[in-house]
């Protein structure tokens, strides 16, 4: 398994094991170092903007203290909602490697599909699908916890 999915997927597992939000954890990766990571925490923090992706995004922006995250690759369980992709284009991260697709995620209960639009025509060749088993078994664990809330 790729070593960065893999640390996706635990922060992914922290975050619905502490009710945070759903099945989605994200790292950012520069010259071989992690230098964000995040886990969805909308449910923790009432924030619809807590996506894994975004709290990746600042961690790393505060670690190289700036916005440019040029150089950059992220790694997340599921493919970023388009605010998400938006954030990463902002960025300017070269790579996204996802494991679950959009449509796997309206299968547990998500809603991203309905706000997809044209973005992934322009990321032709940055958006790349990685480990999507692993991430498909993450969304497995997701729909045994109880108490969970989806938006």
């Amino acid at each position: 398994m790729n070593k960065y999915m893999n640390i996706a997927i635990k922060e992914a597992q922290k975050g619905i094991h502490e009710n945070h939000g759903g099945p989605f954890g994200a790292v950012i990766v520069k010259d071989g170092k992690i230098i964000g990571r995040g886990h969805n925490q909308v449910v923790l923090k009432n924030d619809p903007t807590c996506h894994g992706e975004i709290q990746a995004i600042r961690q790393a922006s505060k670690k190289l203290n700036n916005f440019d995250l040029s150089g950059c690759d992220i790694y997340t369980t599921s493919e970023p909602c388009p605010m998400c992709m938006g954030a990463i284009m902002w960025a300017n991260i070269d790579h996204i490697y996802y494991g679950c697709n959009i449509n796997d995620a309206e299968m547990i209960g998500f809603r991203d599909n309905i706000f997809n639009n044209t973005q992934k025509k322009d990321l032709k060749g940055r958006i790349i699908e990685l480990e999507k088993d692993a991430c498909l078994a993450l969304f497995d664990e997701y729909k045994t916890i109880n108490n969970k809330t989806v938006y």
